[in-house]
């Protein structure tokens, strides 16, 4: 014989099943999951405190399974972070600046960021930092290396996708654009880097990364009125952001990784 309490739990159990199987089949797993693996001091709580800690815990799941999505399809080459910036004063760099920006309303804003300094400073870091941030706030993030996109687009003309790959990138709302200004620019390059920022401009961000300095970025493409269009929709809406440092980022990098080996 059952007591009172064995009938009781039965019965909510014989409820619960059913119950199980529709979350499931509305896709609510973790609520599902909290269902079926009842934690006995939860019984103490009022129905409504039990739900909200149901709703809670599938709501966590798929804003951690969202951002781990956006990060993947994001492909950033480094996996950096805003709270691990290095601010030595010899880098120059304004933390307050950087706070602004990691609020990410300069994408709400639509607006761009320019990173600037030679080998080692810590560019890329601080792109893939942003883009890193940009995806926790649930923002769709693409990196690219210039010269591998310029492979890419010359790939989706051989294959007639062009316009559905260049539609790609204008649908992205923070993109990445890493060592701009490693070689000069043929007329076809050029044209096709005005095309990414006309396309994106006041609509989407965009981070753009080299060694040289943005005052002379318009020595990098051939045709004068083709280098002021990109210019002109690059710069002017963006924050710069010139780095410097006497190490290699890489260098102080790789003596943290050895050292907590």
């Amino acid at each position: 014989m059952l007591g009172e309490a064995g009938l009781m739990q039965e019965v909510v159990s014989m409820l619960n099943n059913p119950t199980v199987e529709k979350l499931k089949g509305m896709k609510l797993k973790v609520m599902a999951q909290v269902l079926i693996d009842q934690d006995p001091a939860l019984r103490e709580l009022s129905f409504e405190e039990r739900l909200a800690i149901m709703v809670e815990k599938e709501w966590l799941h798929r804003k951690n399974t969202r951002i781990k999505r956006l990060l993947y399809k994001a492909s950033l080459a480094i996996n950096a972070c805003i709270e691990d910036i290095d601010y030595t004063q010899e880098r120059k760099i304004d933390k307050k600046t950087i706070c602004t920006l990691s609020s990410c309303t300069f994408i709400e804003q639509r607006l761009n960021i320019i990173i600037s300094g030679k080998t080692g400073c810590g560019k890329s870091f601080l792109a893939c930092a942003f883009g890193n941030n940009a995806c926790r706030y649930g923002y769709t993030v693409r990196y690219y290396r210039i010269p591998e996109l310029l492979l890419e687009i010359q790939a989706a003309k051989n294959e007639n996708c062009y316009i559905q790959f260049m539609d790609k990138l204008k649908k992205v709302r923070l993109l990445i654009l890493d060592d701009l200004g490693l070689k000069s620019y043929t007329l076809e390059e050029s044209r096709d880097i005005l095309e990414i920022a006309e396309s994106r401009y006041n609509r989407s961000s965009t981070i753009l990364s080299g060694q040289i300095p943005h005052t002379h970025w318009y020595d990098l493409f051939p045709d004068p009125a083709t280098a002021d269009a990109i210019m002109d929709r690059i710069i002017h809406n963006a924050y710069i952001l010139p780095l410097d440092s006497k190490r290699s980022m890489r260098e102080v990098m790789a003596k943290k990784i050895i050292q907590a080996i």
